[in-house]
């Protein structure tokens, strides 16, 4: 009578603590009793079948085709970049009745200048709009209307500002692990994603880079720290944006190297008012429903103990660019 009780107290109570549990918590939790696998069976298919945690639009599942027990990746969700005030050291998932707190969105806008004042088009910005000619001179960046505008979430200036925008999935490959793929047909010059996570220091950067490749060289770990130069107008200087997506991030951290520069294209986005821009990936040609979603890394490849590439382009190095962060 007594253990009935204690697995109904469980039941009953077991789904306010397991969705804040790491997979590794919850594959230990899951041996105790009959009980608390049965909660984490269920946790777990949650989690299998969205990966944002609800942030998004539409769920973002995981697939995995192999024979092994990676099921899922691990890892914090948030739709947009966080800085350092506004990092979560836990977060829940795989219930539903539990789901993230709001506050969590919006975070592009929490580092602005204070004297800039955005459009007053009104809810929906026209051509003529003051904002698409904010940034002249800086023709490879993208802008859009801020923080300081009158207009809304719907508005057409806003493009990168709603999340991801096509549907996708996270695909497991038996060598390069998992990997993003179109669940939809994109037409060429469509938006799709930003890349989303920390928003580090360059020293910070630095010492995290160190730290992965140490983790790197005793097992297989992938990190993924994008470092970003913004060249400024003026040619003398650059603008460098480090993204850390390794712990917290979003479905972006999944797209993987090609090495004849994939499907997509990056472009850097400025909303008015805010001081940092935006990474966003857009579709450099048509993209057909489940073609994996890649672009180039880069072409620099200093390091000799480089990680191999698995990207089976004709064009193929070999290896992944590498430079010292």
């Amino acid at each position: 009578m007594k253990i009935e009780r204690t697995e109904c107290f469980l039941i009953e109570h077991g789904d306010l603590i397991l969705p804040w549990l790491t997979h590794q918590q919850l594959a230990n939790i899951s041996l105790t009793c009959k009980s608390l696998h049965y909660l984490t069976r269920i946790i777990t298919r949650n989690r299998i079948s969205d990966a944002s945690r609800t942030f998004e639009s539409f769920p973002i599942p995981f697939l995995n085709n192999n024979n092994n027990n990676n099921t899922y990746s691990y890892f914090l969700y948030t739709p947009s970049i966080l800085y350092n005030n506004n990092i979560p050291r836990y977060q829940p998932w795989g219930n539903s009745v539990i789901s993230p707190s709001p506050v969590w969105r919006n975070h592009d806008e929490t580092v602005t200048f204070v004297d800039v004042v955005g459009c007053d088009c009104g809810e929906i910005c026209r051509d003529g709009c003051a904002c698409l000619g904010f940034f002249d001179g800086l023709d490879d960046m993208g802008r859009e209307c801020g923080p300081g505008c009158f207009c809304g979430g719907e508005c057409g200036n806003r493009v990168s500002q709603n999340g991801v925008a096509v549907r996708v999935k996270i695909v497991r490959d038996e060598r390069k692990g998992w990997g993003l793929f179109a669940d939809q047909f994109v037409g060429k010059g469509m938006f799709l994603f930003q890349y989303a996570g920390e928003l580090l220091t360059t020293k910070e950067a630095q010492r995290r880079q160190k730290h992965y490749d140490e983790l790197a060289s005793c097992d297989r770990f992938s990190s993924a720290l994008l470092v970003v130069r913004e060249h400024l107008p003026s040619g003398n200087a650059c603008l460098r944006l480090n993204i850390d997506a390794t712990r917290i991030g979003n479905v972006a951290r999944f797209v993987n190297h090609s090495c004849d520069g994939g499907n997509l294209s990056t472009k850097l986005v400025r909303s008015t008012g805010s001081l940092f821009p935006r990474l966003c990936f857009f579709a450099s040609k048509d993209i057909q429903e489940d073609e994996e979603l890649t672009f180039s890394y880069g072409e620099i490849r200093k390091r000799s103990n480089g990680l191999p590439c698995y990207c089976n382009s004709p064009s193929c190095f070999g290896t992944l660019p590498s430079e010292d962060t």
